[in-house]
């Protein structure tokens, strides 16, 4: 299939017989489209927002075409304006971090900060899980302003601990398990991010409000 008119705000391509991907401007559209057509009850077994997509996974033949239409009729509901970040209206989910990561005071370098001031900061912000990747349970919160975007490590770490609170350009994440990363370190939670046993498994699930709160080291 041909994707849809440069007018409409979403480009639809044909993914497979029985899946459908809807290229969309940014992770906040994304999350807004995904959640739009959840729901409208769309007849996909997987919906699934990333940085600038949504996979519509699991259709039936038959509810491809009508699906396709769908998504024509969407025009950008439900965004908020102004920074692009995804309506609210998702759970809250508060994170206790004891922040002492071994790159909180490059970061509050570049924010022309002192190290207080840049924990003040990330505490004072409530972000917004867009998508989840990388490895289970790894949400990208959104919602940092873009004049406090920070580079990744020039090398990244071999190994960075689970738990582990970090930005990258206006992205802010935490690490489920230990990994391979090069995204700053601000600090360290406790919180289980993917269960298994849990409905959803992932703590900080796309749509989820998300906000961190300092903590003393135990």
């Amino acid at each position: 299939m041909e994707p849809s008119s440069a007018a409409d705000p979403v480009h639809v391509r044909a993914f497979g017989p029985t899946a459908l991907l809807a290229e969309v401007d940014d992770a906040a559209a994304a999350l807004a489209l995904a959640t739009w057509l959840r729901e409208r009850g769309v007849a996909a077994a997987d919906v699934v927002p990333a940085a600038r997509t949504v996979l519509l996974d699991g259709l039936d033949p038959a509810d491809v075409g009508p699906t396709r239409a769908l998504l024509a009729g969407w025009r950008g509901q439900p965004i908020a304006g102004g920074d692009r970040r995804p309506a609210g209206g998702g759970p809250v989910v508060e994170l206790a971090v004891v922040y002492d990561g071994p790159d909180l005071d490059d970061v509050a370098d570049l924010w022309g900060v002192s190290r207080e001031e840049a924990m003040a900061r990330h505490t004072g912000l409530e972000l917004v899980s867009v998508f989840c990747g990388f490895a289970p349970g790894f949400a990208y919160l959104s919602g940092l302003p873009a004049q406090w975007a920070v580079p990744r490590l020039g090398t990244p770490r071999t190994r960075v601990p689970p738990g582990s609170v970090a930005l990258a350009d206006t992205w802010c994440g935490v690490y489920p398990t230990a990994s391979p990363g090069g995204w700053r370190l601000l600090g360290r939670t406790s919180a289980s991010l993917w269960d298994v046993d849990r409905d959803p498994p992932a703590l900080l699930a796309p749509g989820t409000r998300v906000r961190f709160v300092a903590a003393e080291a135990p």
